[in-house]
């Protein structure tokens, strides 16, 4: 894959999104932005909407409100690529595909059996460089373990190349060293390709290590700012420690 350093994308703006499903509110007036180089954590109790949320900026649900690109020129963008990490892949653990003709499926429409151009192999080796897993190349991929996984849907995320990178409980599961080099992959693509991560997580000491910016949701945004700013809120202590009158 040939990667380019920065693009002309310079922020993300979520704005408004509602979400009803029947008679039930699942999210309600979320705004928030994402600016490139920067990584944001959404966070939240369970069914605070965190799912739904990443599905309407997927677009792959209905909902009220919008979300607007804008470029460094204060320019309007119609549309970007998004790139997606899903927490779990589900496929059959016993068919015999490589990690190698996994990827090459997203860059042909052939049949991974018939001849495989060279340029198509040079950008997978240079993807999975890039996330330091390319001795993986070979490998089946119901072989993995889940963190090497994580990185190959990673690998699957980056082409084509996004703007905005999308991760949903990217390392549920995962165990500390893969989850630590899942990571160190995503700060290099922050600092390297200057593209705007978003990712949903549970897990507070990785939002806290990694996020430069957090927002928390319970249906709706009750706090934004950095991951201090956020976990030291009245409305993270509220949501997570539910004793609100202890901090009154």
């Amino acid at each position: 894959m040939a990667f380019e350093n920065g693009c002309g994308l310079c922020k993300i703006s979520v704005n408004n999104i509602g979400v009803k499903k029947g008679g039930d509110t699942l999210l309600s007036d979320v705004s928030f932005h994402l600016h490139c180089g920067e990584l944001t954590a959404v966070i939240g109790v369970n069914g605070a909407g965190k799912t739904t949320l990443v599905k309407s900026i997927l677009g792959e649900i209905r909902h009220e409100g919008n979300v607007s690109f804008e470029s460094h020129d204060g320019e309007k963008i119609s549309k970007v690529t998004i790139g997606y990490v899903p927490q779990h892949l589900d496929f059959d653990r016993s068919a015999p595909i490589s990690v190698e003709d996994f990827l090459l499926v997203g860059r042909t429409n052939s049949p991974v059996c018939f001849k495989r151009k060279k340029e198509h192999i040079k950008e997978i080796d240079e993807a999975l460089q890039s996330v330091g897993c390319l001795d993986l190349k070979n490998r089946k991929l119901g072989e993995l373990s889940g963190g090497e996984l994580q990185r190959v849907m990673l690998v699957n995320a980056l082409y084509p190349l996004p703007e905005l990178l999308v991760l949903d409980e990217p390392v549920s599961g995962v165990d500390a060293k893969g989850s630590e080099i899942f990571y160190e992959a995503i700060l290099n693509l922050k600092k390297n390709y200057h593209m705007a991560i978003a990712m949903v997580s549970h897990d507070l000491g990785i939002v806290k290590e990694y996020a430069d910016n957090v927002v928390l949701i319970n249906k709706t945004v009750l706090k934004t700012g950095s991951a201090q700013e956020v976990f030291d809120s009245r409305e993270f202590k509220n949501v997570f420690f539910s004793v609100p009158e202890r901090w009154a």
